[in-house]
């Protein structure tokens, strides 16, 4: 297999943490500009990731990860109980429908470019969704019937998955997330495991240092 990716990609991350959860070997190919025709014909989307598996490629992190669910199911990446498994699956939908796309780069470069708005408008706007998004995986937390390890149960799933790279993101820019205790909770404890570390940004090939 091989992943098209980017460091600083975080649906890239979650296809990452699922293949190093999954203890598949890849090889990573880092994608400076996904807006290049040379890219659009690997990939007719024009995103990231893209994971090319014997010819046949495929974008999608959510679709990337359920094929990986499918073809490889051990270690599950979902809970074991299904209606954790379905809030499992509610909390990284919303990671992936409604936080994410309001903020993706796409969104930020047209209010920039079209709209005319300035840098500080648009890491105003950045700051204003991820953290009402933040707020509300908090909530969705605090409502579960008992407090876990992970965001849902004793190993990690898709939910730890999508959480760590959107409070990566949020980091990144140095938003306050300080008030999402148990969210940064589940973070902590995600971070001391190698296929969370090793998927991180700065530990990708194409990560160019410090800025």
């Amino acid at each position: 297999m091989k992943l098209y990716s980017r460091y600083r990609n975080s649906a890239g991350q979650r296809v990452r943490i699922a293949l190093n959860l999954k203890g598949l070997a890849y090889d990573y190919v880092a994608v400076e500009n996904m807006r290049t025709e040379a890219f659009r014909r690997i990939n007719p989307q024009g995103l990231l990731p893209t994971l090319d598996i014997d010819g046949r490629i495929v974008g999608q992190s959510t679709a990337i990860i359920e094929w990986l669910e499918e073809t490889q199911p051990t270690p599950s990446l979902f809970p074991d109980d299904p209606m954790d498994r379905m809030a499992a699956r509610s909390f990284a939908q919303f990671v992936a429908c409604e936080i994410h796309p309001i903020h993706n780069h796409r969104v930020r470069d047209h209010l920039i470019d079209a709209a005319g708005w300035s840098e500080d408008q648009t890491m105003a706007w950045y700051e204003h969704w991820i953290v009402r998004g933040l707020a509300t995986l908090e909530a969705m937390l605090a409502e579960r019937p008992v407090e876990t390890t992970f965001c849902y149960g004793d190993r990690p799933s898709v939910a730890d998955i999508y959480l760590v790279p959107v409070i990566g993101n949020a980091r990144w820019f140095g938003f306050d997330v300080s008030r999402f205790e148990q969210v940064l909770g589940v973070v902590a404890v995600c971070e001391r495991l190698d296929a969370f570390r090793d998927a991180a940004p700065d530990q990708q090939p194409d990560f160019p240092g410090e800025a």
